[in-house]
Order: structure tokens, then sequence, then C-alpha cells
């Protein structure tokens, strides 16, 4: 869990789950990347969450989080489900992975995202869709 500090010229946009709670002042709506071809292909890089307005927000990632800063042109290219968090100044386009053999034996799915600064790029180690198969083996389904 992560505290952020929201206000005019602040704004941020987080993963599509990550919102857990906030002062009176901040609101909470959609973000939709720009791209409708993001939308059809790219899955969790469409729809996000928008924070603006002034006051504190608490956001949930998962694993490790790691903060990067971009300048104005710089771009980071991460797997679609680790990008936890930006500064509403960047910019964001899915892109699919060339080649067949990456889409067919990848394993992380055949999308990334590119996302564009200037701005404050928050990556997680570990999305949901990673601990659900981690902890896969583990979990009993029987009697046992």
């Amino acid at each position: 869990i992560k505290a952020f500090e929201i206000g005019p010229g602040r704004e941020m946009v987080f993963q599509k789950s990550a919102f857990l709670a906030s002062e009176a002042g901040v609101e909470l709506s959609v973000f939709f990347n720009k791209k409708f071809s993001s939308g059809l292909f790219g899955g969790e890089g469409f729809i996000m969450q928008k924070v603006s307005g002034q006051g504190t927000v608490f956001a949930e990632f998962d694993g490790h989080v790691v903060e990067y800063e971009l300048n104005a042109g710089q771009e980071i290219v991460v797997d679609t489900g680790h990008l936890a968090a930006m500064d509403a100044s960047c910019q964001i386009e899915i892109k699919s992975v060339p080649g067949v053999k990456n889409m067919l034996f990848g394993g992380e799915g055949i999308f990334n995202t590119v996302v564009r600064g200037p701005g404050r790029v928050w990556l997680q180690t570990m999305p949901i869709s990673n601990v659900a198969g981690a902890l896969g083996p583990y979990i009993t389904t029987s009697g046992k």
C-alpha cells in the first residue's frame, strides 16, 4: 500500500484495481487509452483509474514497487501487468510483441506497454496473475 499526494498538476493514473481509499477532495474517474486498438488487443492497458483533485490517495500494488523518472520523450517498455501507476503527464501505448515464437512460447502474453515521459512510473514486480500462478501448486482442492 502506497500513499500519494494529489493536487493540481499532480494527477495520477493507476492500474484498474489499485485504488483503495482517499480523502474527500480526491476524485476517481476512468482513464481510457486514446488508441482504441489497445483496448481490443492489450487488455489491461486500455481501462485504468485516474485520480485528480486535492488530497491523499492510497493505492495497492503487488510485490515490490520500483519507481522510475522519465524525461520528456524518454520511454520504458514493460509487460502490461507490471505497470502499477504513472503520472498523468505520461502517455501509454500498447504494442504487440513481434515474432511468432514470442506469441507461442513467451509465456507472458503478446503485448507490451510503452510508457513515454515526462513523469514518474511505478512498476510492480508481481502482478496478481503471477501471484495466483505462484500460489496455485500450494492450494488443495480436495480434502487433502
